[in-house]
């Protein structure tokens, strides 16, 4: 291991890009275990589809582009010293992280600030880190039109939450209880678990107690399975809509036909969505992979737009050296497979909508 001592950091005159030295190396921060390693396959597969585009093009700020791959999993003990390790030998031109929140906050303490770092999925808002882009879809934008739209067309008015228990979950409820009440509704109660809970037996107790009749859904990845498994296996989902703003289609797929009655999810991609970026993006996808392609979802396919993402703003700062420093401040589009622009200063433009679980795919329902 490089002790943080041994090396300088660059961080004064940009990051190793402004040198202009073999490849651009990218460190991709994705779970390949754990509760979220579901998200992995598809998350590899859509950023190496990216790199693959780049290279075939002028690559990233004019040099060639190759991945490097972290695993970002909420229980790898090693996550701060392996990055740690590589930006201090300058191994490493940026990151692109597509990992729980939880995960990010850790990756910040070790090397926030000092390369670009992309943060691709969904969450909570806020992130201002110099040099942090967040460009996922955020609380928000994702609960407040939902939760909007559930109220007038469902009429739902006892709400009970339920969450991992780290920030994503607990500041996106405390935000719902504002956007619920708006709609007419109240929170009735919450319950958040640990990453990897298995038993959700008390969390069933209480939406029953509480007499909820919607339930917000705030779990990653095998969590969400597990959770909706016995949601639909108790009988609750015959009389209790859910919300979640994070199951894709591998979770739906785990969760089963049987079990996704009146289950909704609001965010910025599904496979199924019927946009010409989307027919575009999935037909490139399909070409490349073939058809045992890992299942597109919202999680996997944001690594694409992290990577071409990074292109733009690597390659806008190499046109002007003043604009390390300034980097990200004006707008630009990037390619994506939901249409997303970045507003600059730190803004993403993410089109979010509102789904329902139909069988194993979503079918989208609006715009919101």
């Amino acid at each position: 291991m490089v002790s943080t001592l041994e090396r300088p950091i660059r961080t004064a005159q940009g990051p190793r890009a402004a040198e202009g030295r073999g490849d651009m190396t990218i460190a991709l921060c994705v779970p390949l275990g754990g509760t979220a390693g579901m998200w992995g396959p598809s998350a590899l597969a859509s950023a190496r589809m990216a790199v693959a585009e780049l290279n075939r093009a002028s690559g990233m700020a004019g040099r060639s582009c190759r991945l490097l791959t972290v695993n970002a999993a909420d229980d790898a003990p090693d996550i701060e010293a392996t990055l740690t390790e590589l930006v201090v030998a300058g191994d490493v031109d940026a990151l692109i992280g597509m990992h729980t929140s939880a995960v990010r906050q850790r990756i910040l303490r070790a090397v926030g600030g000092q390369i670009p770092f992309v943060y691709t999925p969904l969450y909570e808002g806020g992130e201002v880190t110099p040099r942090v882009f967040a460009i996922g879809e955020t609380t928000e934008r994702q609960l407040r039109p939902a939760i909007r739209w559930l109220g007038r067309h469902r009429r739902p008015q006892r709400w009970f939450a339920v969450g991992n228990d780290y920030i994503w979950p607990r500041v996106s409820h405390r935000m719902a209880r504002e956007y619920i009440a708006e709609a007419g509704g109240a929170m009735v109660g919450e319950s958040y678990v640990p990453i990897g809970t298995v038993d959700f037996s008390e969390v069933l107790d209480r939406v029953r107690e509480t007499r909820a009749d919607a339930v917000l859904i705030s779990l990653v990845g095998q969590d969400a399975v597990d959770f909706n498994r016995a949601f639909g296996g108790a009988g609750l989902s015959h009389a209790v809509l859910r919300l979640s703003p994070a199951v894709g289609e591998n979770e739906l797929l785990g969760i089963g036909a049987e079990n996704s009655e009146d289950l909704f999810v609001a965010c910025g991609y599904f496979a199924t969505l019927d946009t010409d970026a989307n027919h575009a993006f999935k037909e490139r996808y399909r070409a490349h992979f073939g058809e045992r392609a890992p299942t597109l979802n919202t999680f996997g396919q944001s690594t694409y737009e992290g990577v071409h993402f990074l292109a733009e703003l690597l390659g806008k700062a190499r046109r002007s050296p003043l604009d390390w420093e300034r980097m990200g401040q004006a707008p630009f589009a990037y390619a994506s497979a939901r249409d997303a622009t970045y507003g600059g200063r730190g803004a993403s433009c993410t089109p979010i909508y509102l789904a329902r679980a139909e069988g194993n795919a979503f079918g989208v329902i609006t715009r919101l």
